[in-house]
């Protein structure tokens, strides 16, 4: 009987949403650019009159992210925020301090988003995806960069997608296909993108100057060709995935310890944490976040854990470490509607 209430209960806070509030920085344009704290901050929980009445399902608002997106329980897509690179979706540059429809997503019915350091990709019930804005690492995974910024929607070259998260400038996603649950595209210089490089060249055969290829079209993660990848979630420059099984991999730019392996060294291709293996693996159900400077996840019992930056003075946390001050709290199943939020924000 319980099981059944269960399934009821998780099916019910699939389909309803919810109220959005929202709180801090309204100052899109000055957000890492000026020194100083902006002038208009909303200091405590405050509704935005456009989506008062609005059920909301889904927010996503990155950690290098200067704008937000909001999915409604219909499927319709609201950005606000900055859009110097056209990462709202209007077919402008034009910024937005009230959440506004994407008329251009009109024709579907959006589940899920991320957004980037100046982009926006989202997913489609169809398990399509679509992206705009920045695109020149090609981190909207179109398969091609020639456009840097795309102002509306363009598709994405993947299929079947279930998720999609984004890093400051490249996007992985998480699909149904067999042998290729995860792929990414974008800017891979930290290793970011998982596959074993970092594209680094010289621009001239006489110049110190590097650069990095970027990858346009999204490619599926070789080192879990045999795996089923179900979480993701990305941070600046470092991306953090589960498995079926439970295992956590780390991968990307290693400092402050953020990918979690007891040194700050970077990770081109997917490095399995030891903490979360045998009798501790993470439950399907697990909470998995990234912030630009640290990580974490809920293992057994619903324990946070975190490592990276924690706190802006005091040691960093090499390694995952259970945070003690919610050792008695089990972190909530229902929290789809927190899935593209970030524990920590440092910017």
């Amino acid at each position: 009987m319980s099981t059944e209430m269960e399934k009821k209960e998780e099916k019910e806070v699939k389909k309803g949403g919810g109220e959005l509030l929202f709180c801090g920085t309204t100052a899109w344009d000055t957000i890492g650019r000026r020194k100083g704290l902006p002038d208009n901050n909303l200091v405590s929980p405050t509704r935005l009159r456009p989506l008062v009445g609005v059920d909301i399902r889904f927010v996503a608002s990155g950690c290098a992210s200067c704008h937000c997106v909001a999915l409604d329980v219909d499927g319709r897509c609201y950005t606000w925020g900055r859009n110097d690179k056209g990462q709202l979706g209007h077919g402008d540059q034009i910024q937005r301090d009230r959440p506004t429809i994407v008329s251009a997503l009109a024709s579907y019915k959006i589940v899920k988003a991320a957004s980037g350091r100046a982009h926006t990709v989202v997913v489609t019930e169809d398990g399509l995806s679509l992206a705009f804005g920045w695109n020149k690492h090609g981190q909207l995974g179109s398969g091609s960069a020639k456009n840097e910024i795309e102002f509306y929607p363009v598709r994405c070259v993947v299929t079947e997608v279930t998720n999609v998260a984004c890093g400051a400038d490249f996007t992985v996603w998480l699909t149904s296909v067999e042998g290729a649950s995860i792929l990414t595209a974008g800017l891979p210089q930290y290793g970011q993108l998982g596959h074993g490089t970092d594209n680094e060249y010289n621009t001239k055969d006489s110049s110190v100057r590097l650069a990095y290829e970027a990858q346009p079209r999204p490619k599926a993660i070789a080192a879990f060709a045999n795996e089923t990848i179900v979480k993701v979630a990305c941070g600046s420059n470092h991306t953090v995935a589960v498995d079926s099984n439970g295992y956590v991999y780390t991968w990307g730019f290693g400092g402050y310890g953020r990918l979690g392996h007891r040194e700050q060294k970077d990770e081109f291709s997917p490095r399995r944490l030891d903490v979360f293996t045998k009798h501790n693996l993470v439950p399907p159900h697990a909470v998995v976040s990234a912030g630009s400077v640290n990580s974490s996840v809920t293992a057994g019992g619903g324990q946070l854990y975190m490592w990276g930056k924690i706190k802006n003075t005091g040691d960093d946390w090499m390694y995952p470490k259970p945070l003690m001050d919610l050792r008695s709290s089990s972190i909530p199943k229902k929290v789809d509607a927190l899935e593209g939020m970030h524990v920590m924000r440092q910017n």
